[in-house]
């Protein structure tokens, strides 16, 4: 039924019901302040009563366990069965289709994390970490052997007479920077001639470039040309001419699972200076993070920056076993336990504990904030022995992890069958104007939904429980290539005073980004990734472009994702209120039950006929609706129009969702409009709260609590299922 218990028959209740939708969605996403306003609006789908209740009243109150592909619950599934689901899942036909993603996105993710000091780095400098913890080679200093070998091979490929001329040439370079000595004109070049074997090409280029790091070599037709390497100038700059000799050795080394690392230094502005010039130089080759020195204090304050070379997000696909094995890139899978903590702010602290950074991790999906949640993790580049390492430190902030072992590959998001609810819902009572038994509402309300599902909303927090501005407002910011308004909507403060909103509200009056910086906790992790970039780029259009970088290719994604997931709320309630429970010419239906239906290929997607609708076809669990993207097709009844005039209303009328520039793609998909929640049982318990003598008398007051379980799949809220059978908005 709609809300205000109109039935789906009433053909009166029916028009007033679509001209309020209408209405609705022509206002402005800017001028609605409180999305809970938008969420009670929606439609139902059954037509009991309801009650009121309490739910999340403490975080034990509401558990969720995330079930994986193989329908184990991971908080209890064994390490041996968790270990074979991550070896079939990497397979083309177990993965879901929305998780294939373009190849540019895949390296652009890589690249994100390009941005100095990122999620993990950004208070990377107050942690403690050993750089040396891992198992992995450093290059410090130049071999006296690997430069023997150099010259040798100098030797054997060059005449002695062009040998001699080409250290004569570096000798000059050096002469002429060390005394200062600008070079005029264009830069000058010496050529060692045409080299016909390619082999002997590569291997010059790379013996030249490892004997002098200050030159670069460039291949013209068969002939080596050796010039100044103007960047090795510029990095002297920076740090000691000793480190940047070393570093352009380790850079045309390309030795994989190395590390170069810089000289201690107490100066942040300058390790500031040093990332920045690394990473705009080479930020498609190596990464660079900060950590403090083994012995780091008060008296010690000394932080090195860290370089490793970046893996490729794309290996040739024919390569020996040998090679694969010794390229091999560790993960390490474990179960993750978090209570009332945000799951972006968990990732960002066992980031930082473990010396990584947040794209490293990778999950099926987003947990609850103000629960107890277990869920899959997998984290690259980390041993099972040193994620045990901090089992103890991360436990203070009301984490555990545990089923630790090592897997062949990182999860994906939607890589779950679903999640198991076990829920505590207090303080029950009637709806208003109710006086219908108690209990008999609730068992009406739990078996209706039972038998007839719910309508398969998005919950509210995956647009965030701000008053003022709201994850899809963001969302269409970005699609709109609006960066530097997407941007000051995530810093727009609420009407708090604390520290996070005090420094948000300064930011917007002053856009001193580094200032605002100094004034944002350190646990908020995504906030600052964010300032630091705008300190670095500015709050210009390119630097916000640059800013939306520092966040994972998921999270800047999540956005956009968060505006579709509006639009396909209003779109159902706006079926429901047009069509009701009938399937109606035009209407999209899935074909396949065993599909999961945001995995649905357009091919599995009917449009329901004329003569179908006449027959009663289908029935009106199998419809689905399109959320939006590029790759989708529309229903062709008035729900199509309607999809067209919301797009015109939020100015996407060309929208192709596609965001170049943030390398974003969104395909779309399909989602059912009804759901069931499946291993349903429940429990009515009497809370006794014995109060002291008041006046002579006694105080024995029950209150009734319903404990409710049940499974629902991916992508499915237990808030919205629980709306459902309460018939109220939380």
């Amino acid at each position: 039924m709609l809300k205000g218990d109109a039935t789906f028959g009433d053909e009166k209740v029916k028009a007033m019901t679509e001209m309020k939708w209408k209405w609705h969605c022509y206002l402005r996403m800017e001028e609605d302040t409180d999305f809970r306003i938008r969420f009670s609006s929606l439609c139902f789908i059954t037509d009991h009563v309801g009650f009121h209740g309490t739910i999340k009243s403490s975080p034990s109150d509401f558990v969720v366990i995330e079930i994986d592909e193989q329908g184990q619950l991971v908080n209890k599934a064994s390490d041996e069965a968790i270990y074979k689901v991550n070896k079939i899942l990497p397979g083309p036909n177990n993965l879901a289709k929305k998780t294939k993603l373009d190849p540019q996105n895949l390296s652009f993710e890589e690249r994100s994390n390009q941005e100095v000091n990122t999620l993990a780095g950004c208070s990377g400098d107050d942690q403690n970490y050993e750089p040396g913890s891992e198992k992995e080679d450093t290059i410090k200093d130049g071999t006296s052997k690997g430069e023997e070998e150099n010259t040798d091979v100098l030797g054997s490929l060059l005449d002695e007479k062009t040998n001699e001329l080409l250290n004569q040439f570096a000798c000059d370079i050096k002469e002429k920077w060390n005394s200062k000595t600008e070079l005029i004109g264009p830069s000058p070049e010496f050529s060692l001639g045409r080299i016909l074997d390619k082999n002997q090409r590569a291997i010059l280029h790379s013996a030249i470039r490892q004997k002098f790091p200050f030159l670069i070599t460039v291949g013209k037709n068969s002939e080596i040309v050796v010039k100044p390497n103007l960047e090795y100038k510029e990095l002297c700059h920076l740090v000691s001419e000793e480190e940047a000799f070393d570093f352009f050795k380790y850079l045309d080394a390309k030795k994989e699972n190395s590390k170069f690392t810089f000289k201690p230094d107490i100066n942040k502005d300058h390790r500031k200076a040093v990332h920045h010039f690394i990473n705009k130089k080479f930020g498609n080759l190596v990464e660079t993070k900060s950590f403090p020195e083994p012995n780091y204090s008060a008296d010690n304050p000394n932080v090195v920056i860290t370089v490793r070379f970046r893996e490729k997000a794309h290996k040739h696909r024919k390569r020996s076993l040998l090679e694969c094995q010794e390229r091999k890139v560790i993960y390490t899978a474990f179960t993750l336990r978090k209570e009332n903590l945000e799951m972006f702010e968990a990732v960002g602290f066992l980031a930082i504990k473990l010396g990584v950074i947040p794209s490293d991790f990778s999950y099926a999906g987003l947990k609850d904030k103000k629960a107890i949640t277990y869920q899959a993790m997998v984290v690259r580049k980390v041993t099972p022995e040193r994620l045990k390492n901090v089992e103890k430190e991360i436990e203070k902030k009301r984490m555990n992890v545990f089923n630790i072992r090592s897997v062949d590959d990182s999860l994906r998001l939607g890589q779950l069958k679903g999640n198991h609810f076990d829920i505590v819902i207090r303080n029950l009572k009637n709806q208003i104007n109710d006086s219908a038994n108690l209990r008999e509402r609730i068992l009406e309300a739990v078996e209706n939904v039972k038998n007839k599902g719910f309508v398969n909303y998005y919950g509210p927090q995956r647009f965030g429980m701000g008053r003022k501005v709201h994850t899809d407002q963001i969302g269409l910011a970005l699609l709109k290539s609006e960066m530097v308004k997407a941007v000051k909507l995530f810093l727009t403060p609420e009407d708090l005073d604390d520290p996070v909103n005090r420094a948000k509200k300064y930011f917007l009056q002053t856009e001193d980004a580094k200032g605002t910086l100094s004034l944002m906790p350190e646990f908020k992790v995504r906030e600052r990734a964010l300032l630091e970039s705008l300190h670095r780029f500015g709050v210009t259009e390119e630097g916000c472009i640059q800013a939306w970088f520092s966040f994972p290719h998921s999270m800047r994604i999540f956005y956009v994702h968060a505006y579709s997931s509006k639009i396909w709320n209003e779109a159902v309630s706006y079926r429901l209120a047009t069509y009701g429970s009938r399937v109606v010419e035009g209407d999209l239906v899935c074909l396949d039950e065993d599909i999961d239906d945001e995995h649905l290929p357009s091919s599995k997607v009917h449009l329901v006929t004329e003569e179908e609708e006449s027959a009663n076809t289908y029935a009106i669990h199998q419809v689905v609706l399109p959320v939006l993207g590029y790759n989708i097709q529309y229903p062709k009844n008035k729900l199509g129009k309607w999809y067209q005039e919301v797009l015109s209303r939020d100015g996407l009328q060309t929208c192709r969702f596609k965001i170049p520039t943030l390398k974003l793609n969104v395909p779309g998909c399909y989602r059912k409009i009804l759901k069931h929640p499946c291993n349903l049982s429940y429990q009515l318990i009497e809370d006794r709260d014995t109060d002291v003598l008041k006046e002579g008398s006694h105080i024995d007051e029950a209150t009734l609590s319903l404990l409710i379980s049940f499974d629902l799949d991916a992508s499915c809220y237990a808030t919205v299922c629980l709306r459902e059978i309460m018939k109220h908005d939380f």
